[in-house]
């Protein structure tokens, strides 16, 4: 497995809308049509190394976190969620018509796996929206032909799926320096460098980005507030780096989290998942 160096911070793979957005990968520099301010900032941190090992690790870990490692976990729908969940990321996928304030990754992950000239793509992955229109219809045809297949699929694709989301990892550092106030690039490219210095804060550092984004998403806010990486690098606290710094960044996310509850509709009754998103958290913390 390649240095963290390249594996979170130097190239771009996916994530930037536009080709000019994208970092030198072989130089690991910021593009020329970033603001001068950051590309100044900019530079790429130490980093932990990762063997093929913790990469699986990393990628089992997602799953378990998202689904328990169950085969079954691997095409879900949330109850009061407008769409599935597909793969061990949880990849989000649109019905027709629905335009959600959260980033659609499940047609991104497809266009990899393309990328990758990955085999026996089932055809219904393909489709550019949805087909089920609502849980109950998905839950219904649960044990078909169409969703039994794309379990079988994706279950033998775990490899495949942890290289995607590290891409979107990859994506996500120079992508919120762009993005944040300028007056706190300093301070997440501080914390971002003392948390990508340990193996669990690298898992740490690619998981988040997978579960609640990089949070350069506007419509990812509620009250103007969000929840992804860069809200979580901004909450952390000063901290020496190494084991310390991925416990504050798992209090951060925990924070954050707690946040985005209070100022969410309640309608849509997001204290339910606190639990569970404390627990993920509290995985960052743990050393491997």
């Amino acid at each position: 497995m390649q240095d963290l160096l390249i594996l979170l911070a130097l190239t771009f793979l996916l994530g930037s809308c536009s080709p000019g957005n994208k970092l030198n990968e072989t130089k690991g520099t910021p593009p020329k049509n970033f603001p001068p301010t950051v590309r100044a900032q900019f530079q790429a941190p130490r980093a932990a190394t990762l063997d093929g090992n913790q990469k699986a690790r990393i990628g089992m870990k997602i799953w378990k976190n998202e689904s328990g490692g169950k085969e079954t976990g691997l095409t879900h729908w949330n109850v009061g969620e407008e769409f599935p969940s597909l793969g061990i990321g949880h990849f989000i996928w649109y019905p027709h018509g629905f335009d959600g304030r959260w980033t659609e990754t499940w047609p991104e992950f497809i266009k990899f796996a393309q990328a990758r000239r990955s085999l026996n793509i089932p055809a219904v992955a393909l489709l550019s929206d949805c087909p089920w229109s609502s849980r109950e219809e998905f839950q219904r045809e649960f044990n078909g032909s169409a969703l039994s297949g794309l379990r079988r699929w994706l279950a033998t694709t775990i490899e495949l799926q942890t290289d995607f989301i590290m891409a979107k990892s990859r994506a996500a550092l120079p992508r919120i320096m762009n993005a944040a106030p300028a007056s706190r690039r300093g301070h997440i490219k501080d914390c971002y460098e003392k948390v990508a210095a340990t193996a669990n804060g690298a898992y740490a550092l690619v998981d988040y980005v997978n579960f609640k984004g990089d949070g350069t998403n506007p419509r990812e806010q509620y009250g103007g507030q969000g929840w992804g990486l860069m809200w979580v690098l901004m909450e952390m606290r000063p901290v020496s780096g190494g084991q310390a710094a991925a416990r504050e960044f798992a209090a951060a996310a925990k924070r954050c989290l707690d946040r985005r509850v209070r100022n969410s509709p309640p309608e849509r009754g997001e204290r339910r998942w606190t639990a569970g998103w404390h627990n993920r958290c509290n995985t960052y913390a743990a050393p491997f």
